[in-house]
């Protein structure tokens, strides 16, 4: 399928799964295509996740370049919310259409890309089909392998590398601090507890813009009337993601919605 001379964009996304994709890449194809792998910046991931990049750059041997949103040149997801009045929509968030699916447009307007490869992982089969029924060239480096998350995390510590700081706290993933695409108050009470200046952030904000935010007892609430200690769904069967193609696979995301975004 994939042609000599091919031009291959992996986009890492500071986490793990992106990273051994970026890896197993440059094992298959870097003698016969060229791979470059990328980066869209976040201003609000953990700070940590930079010396990871660092470290994963120099474990792929390639240059990780940066790819961002001429628009939005920090990278600051605060910033587009206030932006775009809004913080969520039913297919993803605004903050990932401007700092990611944009700043990749931006990207190809200059970049000649044939295939791209995420870090979907074993049981992620779906993302990967929702999106080539879209059209994308997407290669499934890790789905063919049947590679999972675990084994991901296995890999880079075999390699040597220190995973980001971030999974350590106990997060499912290497996302933003308080990433509004999450519904459960198990996630928002962990935000509360490791980063209470983030959920301090993240509630004054959501209520300025009217987004309920965290779902409790099948209520939508604002992140300020979570009750101390709130807990839901266990972390690990989080089902939300950032990235490239951003989207969630909560049936209830739509709730997080104001009525004007919904229009």
């Amino acid at each position: 399928m994939v042609n000599d001379g091919a031009t291959i964009a992996v986009w890492f996304s500071c986490g793990a799964a992106s990273a051994v994709a970026a890896k197993m890449t440059l094992d298959q194809y870097g003698d016969r295509c060229t791979v470059r792998v990328l980066n869209n910046p976040v201003a609000e991931e953990d700070d940590d996740n930079r010396r990871f990049l660092s470290d994963v750059q120099d474990w792929l041997g390639v240059e990780i370049e940066e790819v961002t949103n001429p628009d939005f040149p920090s990278g600051s997801a605060v910033e587009v919310w206030d932006a775009r009045k809004a913080m969520s929509f039913p297919k993803g968030a605004p903050c990932t259409i401007e700092l990611k699916k944009r700043a990749r447009y931006a990207w190809e307007e200059n970049n000649h890309v044939n295939w791209h490869v995420l870090g979907y992982v074993h049981g992620e089969r779906h993302r990967h089909d929702r999106l080539v029924a879209t059209g994308e060239p997407l290669l499934p480096v890790l789905l063919d392998r049947r590679v999972t998350k675990d084994q991901c995390y296995q890999i880079i510590k075999s390699a040597g590398l220190k995973l980001p700081r971030i999974y350590s706290l106990g997060y499912p993933n290497a996302n933003c601090i308080g990433c509004v695409k999450a519904t459960s108050p198990t996630y928002w009470s962990l935000v509360r507890d490791n980063h209470p200046e983030v959920f301090a952030a993240r509630a004054e904000q959501s209520r300025r813009l009217g987004v309920r935010l965290v779902r409790v007892n099948n209520q939508r609430i604002f992140l300020d009337e979570m009750p101390v200690g709130a807990t839901g769904a266990p972390l690990k069967n989080m089902d939300f993601e950032c990235g490239l193609f951003c989207a969630t696979d909560d049936p209830e995301a739509l709730g997080q919605m104001t009525e004007k975004e919904k229009r």
